[in-house]
């Protein structure tokens, strides 16, 4: 269709006059059992500044019987339904439809998500046919049944603060559709932070309300008695951030089993519905002729019909666990197991006792959708990271050495104990994060973790930021109640102090704090799981919180290369300085305070002997004058004024020319996968994926000249994992801070030489003039361009000339006073653009 027919409708007119007369046709309604409603899927990956990436939003979801059976893509009437066929399949797929449209009012295209199948149709499919075709006519009528019951039981909201995300959603639905087919054993897999408890209690609530129990798996007509649930966990801070979760089901009905409880009563709780307990409760008990008798053998092995077995790649699913007995005792019960870690070989046995998982949700997922929040990680190296004793060293505070013997960083604090190496470490980070923030600190065991709170403590008092003692506390297993208590008081986001936690292993799971900004690893970490965990410590979504820190000092990094993080991992490109595999050049600590980056201050002169120098500057021996006002001379090497031979690396991508980038060697690059990658190949990807934009030069000018085709340009780019904050970043690594983000395209396509935004303003300045010759124009095009000079292109964006409207004149009908008419201010604020880029 002919865009230039001025009688289309636009979006919203068409989905009202076209689209909603054919659903409607067709049985589609705003009725209880099948209706359509607009679904936000996802808000959009977290950015810096308080941003967030584009929001993904369905405009129709076709809901019937309490499932999500079809997303609709609607495009206005004027476009090809073509525009929205890939958005309607991405919908699909999130929301696990069976069926995807893309429609403009008038054709209809139809995805078929099973069978791949697609064309042209005539109408939407009715609720019926839809049902018909997601569910098997010949599964059993009694999970048919379930199902039906299941939807008739509504989520609980908790008064409207608990609202099911879309993953959550689909996981809870995929376990029910599990549990009604009678699957004896049921597993999910989602990442942490993405809300297990949640999803454990929507599960229980619907089972519980819909009177589910195994005696009635196969007759659920005469299902009556309510189901006993129970919620296993490994640790009692779970257990209980469960038990509290659980707190809209009716005081009786939940119950948590505590062993002092039941050594004072003699016997184990069994009246109510949902039961809390930890492997370790279960797994003690009383003495009977002389043999210790588990507690859970004083339940019969069917009392449960549903246990729920949290973090169960730690319990009780391993084979050679202990606690396997627990499951194996109860299992008539279907079994649920929710952890964050996917399936690899220290964890198989949990996907060998419970199958394939009927829904994952990945860290990456999580990350890239919204829920959870992004990190940065600081890899630091160190002069002491190995050490080798010779006798007579005094390093060793505690140990006994091997002459000779290289300790890694595994033997630290567990066969040796050098103060100053800990000292120094946390010195460094310390000297590196906000110290309002609140900060975990893993350490290699419970005594090192002391050590590491006490030095925290000290080293904060001499910094000034505290006189608090428990600005630092350290929470492990030996630290019991208080412990526990520290723990709590540090999840509450309103408390200030404590604001760091030192730990061993305690804190990797179970710390429920979402305004943890960073995370230090003071001890190894070779296990993905673990990793996983701890990295999981601080994904949690919080207001203000754009991303968190990672301080490794022990190579944990080297974890997201491992197939199981995001995929297989990327052959090392050789350095391009030293081009040696792995880099031998830029990972070298500096001699004087044993790390890599550099944290030395300047070193004191050695005539005031203050840092910075404080001496009278001489006057210049050439020009006589101070300062000095001689024409200063390029660099002898690279020809640069000033030198930049040992600050910049030469990188050379597919085209041939050579781009020279700042030599940052802390900085991590990752690809739109996720994956960390040399900077080269970061480079080199961006170089293959912007000819798809535009052809040369002079079209990528134009684009970004115009505010509406440069705000397409950065979406397409953010859809390809080019999001704002990482062309910002690369800003710096062509020392061009206060450059144009079209600086770094025009420099990764085309070699081209960045531009300050004031040489840009400077150099548009005469045809601007020329152009708009009033007076009270030129005012406002300079205002604006000012605000483009001191905060970059965002505010060239048309959303923004409102604010500056605003902000200049106080009111849009002050400005218009001033200024003329709307279309006027929208000309001189777009027209003067061009300039900028010519």
């Amino acid at each position: 269709m002919a865009s230039s027919n001025k009688g289309y409708k636009n979006e919203a007119d068409t989905r009202a006059d076209l689209i909603d007369p054919k659903l409607h046709h067709v049985g589609w309604s705003e009725l209880e059992h099948s209706f359509i409603r607009r679904e936000v899927i996802c808000p959009g990956r977290i950015l810096t500044g308080g941003k967030r990436g584009d929001s993904v939003t369905s405009d129709y979801v076709l809901v019937y019987q309490g499932k999500k059976l079809a997303a609709v893509e609607a495009k206005k009437e004027e476009l090809s339904y073509t525009e929205g066929v890939r958005q309607a399949k991405d919908y699909a797929t999130r929301l696990q439809c069976s069926i995807a449209y893309a429609t403009n009012g008038h054709e209809i295209y139809q995805i078929d998500m099973k069978t791949g199948v697609a064309g042209l149709v005539d109408k939407f499919m009715s609720p019926q046919e839809l049902w018909a075709l997601t569910f098997d006519a010949q599964e059993p009528d009694f999970a048919t049944q379930w199902r039906q019951r299941f939807a008739d039981v509504p989520y609980e909201t908790k008064g409207g603060s608990w609202t099911a995300r879309y993953y959550q959603d689909n996981a809870i639905n995929n376990a029910l559709e599990a549990i009604a087919k009678g699957a004896p054993k049921v597993l999910l897999t989602l990442a942490t932070g993405t809300g297990k408890t949640f999803i454990g209690f929507q599960l229980a609530w619907k089972l519980f309300h819909s009177r589910w129990s195994l005696s009635a798996q196969k007759t659920p007509a005469q299902a009556k008695r309510r189901p006993r649930i129970l919620f296993l966990a490994d640790r009692n801070i779970l257990a209980d951030q469960a038990f509290n979760s659980f707190s809209p089901f009716e005081e009786d009905a939940i119950v948590r089993i505590d062993p002092s409880e039941i050594k004072k009563k003699g016997r184990v709780p069994k009246n109510g519905s949902v039961f809390f307990t930890i492997f370790q409760t279960f797994m003690s008990g009383k003495d009977v002729n002389g043999d210790d008798a588990p507690y859970f053998g004083d339940y019969p092995a069917d009392f449960f019909d549903f246990i729920m077995i949290d973090e169960c790649h730690r319990g009780g699913a391993k084979d050679e666990s202990s606690w396997r007995a627990v499951l194996e005792y109860f299992s008539p019960a279907v079994q649920l197991g929710l952890t964050a870690t996917p399936k690899r070989k220290d964890n198989s046995d949990t996907y060998k006792y419970f199958g394939e998982p009927v829904y994952s949700y990945t860290l990456k997922e999580g990350i890239n959708d919204g829920f959870l929040t992004p990190f940065k990680v600081y890899p630091i190296v160190g002069t002491m990271d190995e050490y080798i004793f010779t006798p007579g060293d005094g390093a060793v505070i505690k140990g006994e050495p091997e002459p000779g013997k290289v300790y890694k960083e595994g033997d630290f604090n567990r066969i040796i104990t050098i103060d100053k190496r800990e000292e120094r470490r946390v010195e460094y980070w310390m000297d590196s994060i906000n110290p309002q923030q609140k900060t975990l600190v893993f350490c290699a065991t419970q005594a090192h973790a002391g050590f590491v709170r006490d030095y925290i403590n000290t080293y904060a008092v001499k910094k000034g930021w505290t006189t608090n003692t428990s600005y630092c506390v350290r929470v492990t297993a030996n630290d019991g109640k208080a412990g526990e208590t520290d723990l709590k008081i540090f999840q509450d986001n309103e408390k200030t102090i404590p604001t760091i936690l030192t730990t061993s292993r305690k804190l990797s799971t179970g710390v429920d704090a979402r305004n943890v900004r960073n995370i230090v690893l003071m001890r190894e970490c070779k296990n993905m799981i673990e990793f996983k965990q701890i990295v999981g410590r601080g994904t949690r979504v919080y207001d203000g919180k754009d991303y968190f820190t990672i301080y490794d000092f022990v190579k944990a990094h080297h974890n997201f290369a491992d197939p199981e993080w995001d995929g297989e991992p990327l052959p090392e490109d050789p350095c391009t300085v030293c081009d040696d595999t792995p880099c031998s050049c830029i990972k070298e600590p500096c001699e004087t305070c044993g790390f890599s980056p550099c944290c030395c201050p300047e070193p004191p002169c050695e005539e005031c002997g203050d840092s910075p120098c404080s001496c009278p500057i001489p006057n210049c021996p050439k020009c006589d004058n101070n300062p000095c006002i001689c024409e200063p001379e390029p660099c002898d090497v690279c020809n640069n004024l000033p030198c930049t031979c040992k600050e910049k690396v030469v990188i050379k991508l597919s085209d041939g020319k050579s781009r020279q980038i700042q030599h940052i060697s802390s900085v991590m690059f990752w690809s739109a996968e996720g994956k960390p990658i040399p900077i080269q190949e970061f480079l080199q990807n961006l170089f293959d994926d912007l000819p798809q934009f535009f052809e040369n030069e002079e079209q990528l000018r134009s684009i970004w000249s115009d505010p509406t085709t440069r705000e397409a340009l950065l979406i397409n780019l953010n859809d390809l994992g080019y999001d704002s904050e990482k062309l910002e970043d690369m800003k710096a690594l062509i020392d061009a801070k206060d450059s144009d983000v079209y600086d770094v395209l025009a420099f990764v396509a085309y070699a081209s030489e960045a531009l300050s935004r004031k040489e840009r303003v400077t150099k548009a300045g005469s045809p601007i003039r020329d152009t708009f010759t009033d007076d009270k124009q030129r005012e406002f095009i300079d205002f604006i361009l000012s605000h483009y000079i001191r905060d970059g292109v965002s505010q060239l964006s048309r959303t923004n000339m409102k604010s500056l409207l605003e902000l200049k004149y106080g009111s849009i009908s002050d400005a218009a006073e001033t200024l003329g008419s709307i279309p006027i201010i929208s000309n001189a604020f777009v027209g003067c653009q061009k300039y900028l880029y010519e």
